[in-house]
Protein backbone atom coordinates (compact mmCIF):
# COMPACT_ATOMS: atom_id res chain seq x y z
CA UNK A 1 0.00 0.00 0.00
CA UNK A 2 1.25 3.46 -0.86
CA UNK A 3 2.59 5.21 2.24
CA UNK A 4 1.26 8.73 2.84
CA UNK A 5 3.14 9.34 6.10
CA UNK A 6 5.55 11.70 4.30
CA UNK A 7 2.80 13.99 3.03
CA UNK A 8 2.79 17.28 4.92
CA UNK A 9 -0.17 19.40 3.92
CA UNK A 10 0.11 23.16 3.61
CA UNK A 11 -2.30 26.01 3.11
CA UNK A 12 -0.69 27.39 -0.05
CA UNK A 13 -2.45 25.07 -2.52
CA UNK A 14 -5.62 22.96 -2.58
CA UNK A 15 -5.28 19.75 -0.56
CA UNK A 16 -6.47 17.50 -3.38
CA UNK A 17 -3.67 18.85 -5.61
CA UNK A 18 -1.15 18.22 -2.84
CA UNK A 19 -2.29 14.58 -2.68
CA UNK A 20 -1.98 14.22 -6.47
CA UNK A 21 1.45 15.86 -6.43
CA UNK A 22 2.62 13.60 -3.62
CA UNK A 23 1.58 10.47 -5.50
CA UNK A 24 3.29 11.74 -8.65
CA UNK A 25 6.52 12.31 -6.69
CA UNK A 26 6.29 8.78 -5.30
CA UNK A 27 5.93 7.42 -8.82
CA UNK A 28 8.73 9.64 -10.18
CA UNK A 29 11.21 8.69 -7.44
CA UNK A 30 10.38 4.98 -7.61
CA UNK A 31 8.91 4.88 -4.10
CA UNK A 32 5.62 3.75 -5.66
CA UNK A 33 5.33 0.79 -7.97
CA UNK A 34 2.83 -0.43 -10.51
CA UNK A 35 -0.01 -2.20 -8.74
CA UNK A 36 0.49 -0.53 -5.35
CA UNK A 37 -2.93 -0.02 -3.78
CA UNK A 38 -4.00 3.30 -2.33
CA UNK A 39 -5.61 3.44 1.10
CA UNK A 40 -9.39 3.62 0.91
CA UNK A 41 -10.78 7.11 0.62
CA UNK A 42 -12.02 7.00 4.21
CA UNK A 43 -8.71 5.67 5.53
CA UNK A 44 -6.73 8.34 3.74
CA UNK A 45 -9.13 11.08 4.86
CA UNK A 46 -8.79 9.92 8.47
CA UNK A 47 -5.01 9.63 8.17
CA UNK A 48 -4.67 13.16 6.76
CA UNK A 49 -7.52 14.57 8.88
CA UNK A 50 -9.37 15.89 5.84
CA UNK A 51 -12.80 15.52 4.29
CA UNK A 52 -13.33 12.24 2.34
CA UNK A 53 -14.73 14.32 -0.55
CA UNK A 54 -11.30 15.94 -0.90
CA UNK A 55 -9.69 12.51 -1.23
CA UNK A 56 -12.37 11.53 -3.75
CA UNK A 57 -11.56 14.63 -5.80
CA UNK A 58 -7.84 13.72 -5.76
CA UNK A 59 -8.51 10.10 -6.80
CA UNK A 60 -10.80 11.23 -9.60
CA UNK A 61 -8.08 13.57 -10.93
CA UNK A 62 -5.44 10.81 -10.72
CA UNK A 63 -7.78 8.51 -12.67
CA UNK A 64 -8.31 11.22 -15.30
CA UNK A 65 -4.54 11.74 -15.59
CA UNK A 66 -4.09 8.00 -16.10
CA UNK A 67 -2.02 6.76 -13.17
CA UNK A 68 -4.73 5.38 -10.89
CA UNK A 69 -7.37 2.82 -11.75
CA UNK A 70 -10.30 1.76 -9.63
CA UNK A 71 -11.90 -1.51 -10.70
CA UNK A 72 -15.58 -1.76 -9.83
CA UNK A 73 -16.13 -2.31 -6.07
CA UNK A 74 -12.40 -2.54 -5.45
CA UNK A 75 -9.50 -0.59 -4.04
CA UNK A 76 -7.77 2.03 -6.22
CA UNK A 77 -4.38 0.96 -7.54
CA UNK A 78 -1.46 2.70 -9.19
CA UNK A 79 -1.23 1.82 -12.86
CA UNK A 80 0.40 3.91 -15.56
CA UNK A 81 1.75 3.66 -19.07
CA UNK A 82 5.20 4.75 -20.18
CA UNK A 83 3.70 7.88 -21.76
CA UNK A 84 1.99 8.82 -18.48
CA UNK A 85 5.27 8.26 -16.64
CA UNK A 86 7.01 10.53 -19.16
CA UNK A 87 4.45 13.24 -18.49
CA UNK A 88 4.96 12.90 -14.72
CA UNK A 89 8.71 12.99 -15.22
CA UNK A 90 8.44 16.18 -17.31
CA UNK A 91 6.16 17.80 -14.76
CA UNK A 92 8.43 16.95 -11.82
CA UNK A 93 11.64 18.11 -13.49
CA UNK A 94 10.23 21.15 -15.29
CA UNK A 95 8.87 22.59 -12.05
CA UNK A 96 12.17 22.00 -10.31
CA UNK A 97 14.17 23.58 -13.10
CA UNK A 98 11.77 26.55 -13.40
CA UNK A 99 11.97 27.24 -9.65
CA UNK A 100 15.75 26.96 -9.70
CA UNK A 101 16.12 29.34 -12.67
CA UNK A 102 13.69 31.80 -11.10
CA UNK A 103 15.71 31.91 -7.86
CA UNK A 104 19.01 32.16 -9.72
CA UNK A 105 17.73 35.11 -11.76
CA UNK A 106 16.28 36.78 -8.65
CA UNK A 107 19.75 36.56 -7.14
CA UNK A 108 21.30 38.17 -10.22
CA UNK A 109 23.27 35.12 -11.33
CA UNK A 110 24.30 34.67 -14.94
CA UNK A 111 23.98 31.36 -16.76
CA UNK A 112 27.75 30.93 -16.60
CA UNK A 113 27.75 31.50 -12.82
CA UNK A 114 24.92 29.00 -12.36
CA UNK A 115 26.74 26.38 -14.44
CA UNK A 116 29.92 26.95 -12.43
CA UNK A 117 28.05 26.65 -9.11
CA UNK A 118 26.24 23.52 -10.25
CA UNK A 119 29.48 21.93 -11.40
CA UNK A 120 31.12 22.68 -8.01
CA UNK A 121 28.15 21.28 -6.11
CA UNK A 122 27.91 18.23 -8.38
CA UNK A 123 31.57 17.40 -7.92
CA UNK A 124 31.32 17.51 -4.12
CA UNK A 125 29.43 14.22 -4.37
CA UNK A 126 28.02 14.56 -0.84
CA UNK A 127 24.47 13.64 -1.79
Amino acid sequence: MLDFSGLELNTSEPVYLQIVGYVKRQIFTGAAEQGNPLPSRRELAAMLKINPNTVQKAVRLMEEEGFVTTPKNSVSILQWSSSVFSEIQKEMTAGFAADFVKHAKENGLTLEEVIHLLRQEWEKGEY
